[in-house]
C-alpha cells in the first residue's frame, strides 16, 4: 500500500520499522475528535469558496459515514497509515473517491493532531471537573453525619489535639476544591483553536481561522502559527493539575488504609472496595485505597516524560511529540478511575464512633487545652507548657493520664488549677471550644459544612 505522503521516497520502510514509527496503535483514541476537526474543516473551506458546494457535501457526507463506522467499531486501523489522520483520511478516499483528499487543502497533520488535543482535553477536563464534584459531595455527606464525632488529631502521626471528624474530612474538600479550580483555569489555555496553522507556516489559501475555531465551539486562536503546532504547554499544565489532584487522593488514601487498620479501628471500607487474600482467610484489604495511592507514581512521570521530551526541541513540529499522547490518555484514564473509586469508598465507608469515643479519651491530646487554660489565668504560656509537660511526665510514670489525676496532684503544680479543669480536659469540649474562624470547634465546622454544600450547590454546574 503506497503511503499518502509517499510520493518523494523511492523505498519503503521495512514492517518493523513501520510499526515503531506509528502511532495508531494509540492515537485511535482521538478518532471523534479528528472527525470532529475534519467537520469544522471541510465547512470552512466550502464557506471561503476554497471547496465548492458539492465538494464539501460529498466530504462531509463521506466523514459521517466514517463516524457511524467509528461508532460500531467497524474501522480497521493500520499501521502502514501512521496515525489517526492518514488512516481516516485513507478510509475517506476508499469511501467517497479522491475528491476525499480535498480535505487536507490548507492544513497539516501538525496542526490537525493539536487541535484533536485540544478537543480531546477540553472535554475529558470538563468530565474530570464533574467527578471532582461528586467525591466532595461524598466528603460533604460524611461530614453532614459526623460533626461532633470526636477523633485524635495527628501531627508527625502522634496523637496532637482533639478534632471534628467533619473538620478532618472538610480538608480535604478544600484541597479537591483547589484542584477543580486549577483544572478551571487551565482550559483558558486549551479553548484554543491551532487548525490552520499549517506545518509550521500557515497556509496560502484564503481560509477562516476564526470560523473554524467557532465551528469547534473554541474561544480563540493561536496567534502564532509556530507556537499553535509546537505548543503542548497545555498538556503539561494538564499532567501538572492531575499530578497534584492525585497527590491529595493519595494523602487521603493513606488515612483510610491506616483508620481501617486493626490498631486504629476508626472506620470500615465497604467489602465493595476490599479484597482478601489468598492465603489468610481473616484478611480485608483496602486494595482500591492502595491502588490510587500508587497510581500517583504513573501519573508524576507522564508530567516528567512529557517535560523531558519537550526541553530541548527547536521550533517547530519534531516527531519527539508523538511522545505528547499515551502519557496524556492514562492520566486521563487513571485520574477519572481513581476519582471514581474515591466516590464510591468515600460514601459507603462507616465510622467508629464508639472506638473514637474510647481513644479520645486515652491520650494526651487534650494537653493542650490545659496550657491554655493556665495561661488565661495570667501564666506565661512557655511556663504553662512547661507545668503540663511535668505532669504528662506524671501520668506515664503512673500509667494513667491527665483527666486521672486528682486535684490536688494538679495544684501541686499551680495552686491556678481549680475543679473546672476536668471539664476543660473533656476532648468534646477541648474541640467544642476552637471556635476561631476556620477552626475544629463544632459551630466553625457547621458553617464551614454549610459553606463547602453552598459552594457545591452554585458552582456545581461545568462550563
Amino acid at each position: 500500500m503506497s503511503k499518502l505522503w509517499g510520493g518523494r521516497f523511492a523505498q519503503s520502510p521495512e514492517e518493523w520499522v513501520e510499526e515503531f514509527n506509528a502511532s495508531i496503535g494509540f492515537d485511535q483514541q482521538l478518532v471523534m475528535e479528528d472527525l470532529q476537526g475534519s467537520v469544522a474543516h471541510v465547512t470552512m473551506l466550502g464557506e471561503c469558496g476554497i471547496l465548492s458546494a458539492e465538494e464539501v457535501h460529498e466530504i462531509l457526507g463521506g466523514l459521517a459515514v466514517l463516524k457511524e463506522k467509528a461508532l460500531n467499531g467497524e474501522l480497521e486501523y493500520s499501521v502502514v497509515n501512521e496515525d489517526i489522520h492518514l488512516n481516516l483520511e485513507h478510509f475517506l478516499i476508499k469511501e467517497i473517491g479522491q475528491v476525499g483528499g480535498k480535505l487536507h487543502t490548507g492544513r497539516s497533520r501538525n496542526d490537525q493532531v493539536a487541535t484533536d488535543m485540544h478537543l480531546y482535553l477540553k472535554a475529558r477536563v470538563k468530565d474530570i471537573q464533574v467527578l471532582i464534584r461528586a467525591v466532595q459531595g461524598a466528603l460533604t455527606k460524611q461530614a453532614e453525619a459526623h460533626v461532633e464525632t470526636v477523633l485524635p488529631g495527628y501531627t508527625h502521626l502522634q496523637r496532637a489535639q482533639p478534632i471534628s471528624f467533619a473538620h478532618h474530612l472538610l480538608a480535604y474538600f478544600w484541597m479537591l476544591e483547589r484542584d477543580y479550580q486549577r483544572f478551571e483555569d487551565s482550559m483558558k489555555r486549551i479553548d484554543l483553536s491551532p487548525l490552520g496553522a499549517g506545518a509550521l507556516a500557515g497556509t496560502t489559501f484564503p481560509i477562516d481561522r476564526e470560523r473554524s475555531a467557532e465551528l469547534l465551539g473554541f474561544s480563540g486562536i493561536y496567534e502564532n502559527s509556530m507556537d499553535a503546532v509546537s505548543d503542548r504547554d497545555f498538556i503539561v499544565e494538564f499532567l501538572s493539575n492531575a499530578s497534584m489532584t492525585i497527590v491529595h487522593l493519595s494523602r487521603l488514601a493513606e488515612e483510610l488504609i491506616i483508620w481501617s487498620s486493626q490498631e486504629f479501628q476508626f472506620i470500615e471500607l465497604s467489602d465493595a472496595f476490599s479484597t482478601g487474600s489468598s492465603i489468610m482467610p481473616q484478611k480485608k484489604n483496602p486494595d482500591m485505597a492502595e491502588l490510587v495511592r500508587g497510581k500517583t507514581g504513573r501519573v508524576f512521570g507522564h508530567l516528567v516524560s512529557l517535560l523531558t521530551v519537550l526541553k530541548g526541541l527547536p521550533l517547530a513540529y519534531n516527531k519527539d511529540m508523538q511522545e505528547d499522547k499515551e502519557g496524556m490518555f492514562d492520566t486521563v484514564h487513571t485520574l477519572m478511575g481513581s476519582l471514581k473509586i474515591f466516590t464510591g469508598m468515600i460514601d459507603s465507608m462507616k465510622v467508629n464512633e464508639e472506638r473514637l469515643k474510647q481513644v479520645v479519651n486515652e491520650d494526651f491530646s487534650n494537653a493542650t487545652e490545659l496550657a491554655d487554660y493556665l495561661a488565661t489565668k495570667g501564666v506565661p504560656f512557655r511556663e504553662a507548657h512547661e507545668i503540663v509537660g511535668k505532669l504528662v511526665l506524671v501520668c506515664i510514670g503512673q500509667g494513667n493520664y491527665l483527666k486521672d489525676l486528682p486535684l490536688r496532684t494538679f495544684q501541686e503544680a499551680s495552686i491556678l488549677i481549680e475543679e473546672d479543669i476536668y471539664y476543660i480536659l473533656n476532648p468534646v469540649q477541648a474541640v467544642k471550644r476552637r471556635e476561631s474562624a476556620g477552626g475544629t470547634g463544632f459551630i466553625q465546622v457547621a458553617k464551614q459544612l454549610d459553606k463547602a454544600k453552598e459552594w457545591l450547590a452554585t458552582k456545581a454546574s461545568v462550563k
